[in-house]
């Protein structure tokens, strides 16, 4: 079997990605942004991009995953070291585009390097939950309209390289997603009562990388702001620590709605 590395950055993901594997990864870490919980192999910095390529080939690393929270880091021109070198033009390229162009571009510098890039839930295919409501709390009749709305913000969120969930109370769309994330958007609420979380992966995007994630924490925010349920699609987003979250959410009598989209 091919040898996998993760580019693991922050949030729990890459732990669970890494636990699902059954022979012990290579932990790659982005300098700056250190994982929760996983000691890295190899740090690298975008500069040093070359060099971590050459890495990996010489640890027999032939596929690879990218996985959790990474902001665009700056880069330093006197950083650039000689194997990264030829990578520049590249790299500029890629840091010019939005964030879903700028993560396919970053993908075909380590496909054309001979590295497979597999998406999260590929790695650890148990993330991804079956459709269906397993939760105690079941949607009310209005949930189906509102996810309707949630799947049309979805599409307008991809048009624009912007955020994967937003919060519906009604016909309203209160909060959409921005840079700081879903559990940073649930937290700047005002107090509600009913309402919904919807998160989707955004239509066209590389599922190879940032597809999103729920989990104790998203099931926490949802509790604290008041929030009836969460609807998520099918297939398209990953569940972190499924008992737990599935407990909170039934001892606060919220329901979990595993949907398959239209």
């Amino acid at each position: 079997m091919t040898r996998l590395a993760l580019i693991a950055g922050q949030g729990a993901l890459p732990g669970a990605v890494a636990k699902a594997c059954a022979t012990a990864p290579v932990i790659c870490a982005l300098q700056g942004f250190a994982p929760d919980r996983l000691c890295p192999d190899l740090t690298f910095r975008l500069e040093t991009l070359g060099t971590l390529l050459a890495q990996l080939e010489g640890l027999g690393v032939a596929r690879l995953c990218m996985c959790g929270t990474i902001r665009r880091p700056k880069i330093d021109p006197a950083a650039i070291d000689d194997a990264t070198r030829p990578l520049v033009p590249r790299l500029t390229q890629a840091l010019a585009l939005g964030d879903d162009g700028a993560l396919r571009a970053v993908i075909e510098v380590f496909e054309d390097a001979g590295i497979s890039v597999i998406g999260a839930h590929q790695a650890a295919p148990d993330l991804l939950p079956a459709p269906g409501v397993p939760t105690r709390a079941r949607p009310g009749p209005d949930v189906a309209a509102q996810a309707a709305l949630g799947d049309r913000v979805s599409a307008d969120q991809a048009a624009d390289d912007l955020g994967q969930s937003c919060v519906i109370l009604g016909e309203t769309v209160i909060a959409r997603e921005g840079d700081a994330g879903t559990d940073a958007m649930i937290s700047q609420l005002p107090e509600m009562s009913g309402g919904i979380l919807y998160k989707a992966e955004k239509p066209g995007q590389d599922r190879r990388a940032d597809l999103p994630v729920i989990g104790p924490r998203t099931a926490d925010g949802a509790i604290a702001a008041g929030l009836s349920g969460i609807v998520i699609s099918a297939g398209g987003v990953m569940l972190l620590e499924r008992d737990s979250t599935i407990a909170a959410l039934d001892a606060a009598g919220l329901f979990l709605w595993i949907r398959e989209r239209a």
